[in-house]
């Protein structure tokens, strides 16, 4: 009786394992070999090409996989459009007016769809477009694990309490990513991403025209000419986040950091004295560092709660349920 006992306990405990296994298991770089052999070569191609149009899309699009992976997971989410029974999140403070990029994700996915219809998902093309992008401009490339399915819903709710502010201090966004399975350093290495891109004079305004202490006078004084403290005048007006080499992927931003020169409160605020200073200072020190610890981070971020198997659908566009 005993034996059988412990035998079912046994079998109940791998059960229990591999069900735990079961979504990171679905998940594999060789996902599409068969059923879409072409699809990563054509979405890098589309990719290069919309970033060699304007740099700055490389930002954007990176961008664009981290926001839809905070809010419900790497579902696509994003992409979707308001409906009447969908209240989306590109509409959402934390998303509208900043994030970008989403027609470059339309044509791609009419690419991939015009190569293997009805095969990939618009979250793995988040995904890939994220990795192709950030090679584009010199940055790190990694082994993106597909097999994701699309969300046949969206949260605008979940974009106010999942996506980290410009104004957040330290302790909200270790706690943010920490949520999401990912640590403190992996929350340095992402926002390394503001290495590239360019924020709105918005997101900056405070932090150039009422802080004094944790800021570069020179750096506020050239920030300041085109974005004036009278809300709505400069409000859209843009500055790169990284002022040395805006459009490239390097460990410059964390050089800024250290002199006082981040352009967000949230970006100065790896660097101000608390837990998070002698990450920056790694980073400042050793590109190759940060670029490896990002390539990881970002893997890890692809992998936070994927819809896989039967779940969800495969969009025909990504901005509308099937």
């Amino acid at each position: 009786m005993a034996s059988t006992v412990t035998w079912a306990c046994l079998m109940l405990a791998l059960f229990l394992f591999i069900s735990s296994m079961t979504c990171e298991a679905q998940l594999s770089s060789k996902f599409y070999d068969n059923t879409c052999p072409k699809a990563l070569s054509t979405i890098r191609t589309a990719t290069r090409t919309a970033v060699s149009r304007e740099r700055r899309m490389a930002a954007s699009l990176i961008r664009l996989h981290f926001h839809d992976c905070f809010v419900q997971g790497c579902d696509a989410s994003i992409l979707l459009d308001d409906t009447p029974s969908i209240l989306g999140e590109k509409t959402a403070p934390n998303n509208a007016g900043s994030v970008r990029g989403y027609e470059v994700i339309d044509d791609i996915k009419s690419k991939v769809e015009n190569v293997c219809p009805g095969v990939v998902s618009c979250a793995d093309i988040l995904a890939v477009v994220a990795r192709d992008a950030s090679v584009a401009v010199g940055g790190p490339s990694w082994t993106v694990k597909l097999g994701r399915r699309d969300s046949t819903t969206a949260s605008l709710s979940l974009t106010d309490t999942n996506l980290p502010k410009f104004i957040d201090g330290l302790g909200r966004l270790t706690s943010l990513f920490r949520e999401k399975g990912l640590s403190e350093r992996d929350m340095v290495a992402l926002s390394g991403s503001h290495t590239i891109g360019q924020a709105r004079c918005v997101t900056f305004r405070g932090r150039i025209h009422n802080n004094t202490s944790d800021i570069d006078a020179g750096f506020a004084s050239t920030r300041k000419r085109k974005c004036s403290l009278a809300i709505g005048s400069d409000d859209e007006k843009i500055a790169p986040l990284d002022l040395v080499t805006p459009n490239s992927f390097d460990n410059n931003y964390f050089k800024n950091l250290i002199q006082k020169k981040g352009l967000l409160q949230s970006d100065q605020i790896l660097f101000s004295g608390g837990s998070t200073d002698s990450i920056v200072t790694e980073y400042s020190k050793s590109p190759s560092t940060f670029k490896n610890d990002f390539a990881a981070a970002m893997v890890g971020m692809g992998n936070i709660e994927p819809i896989t198997g039967s779940q969800g659908q495969i969009r025909k566009l990504c901005s509308v349920v099937n």
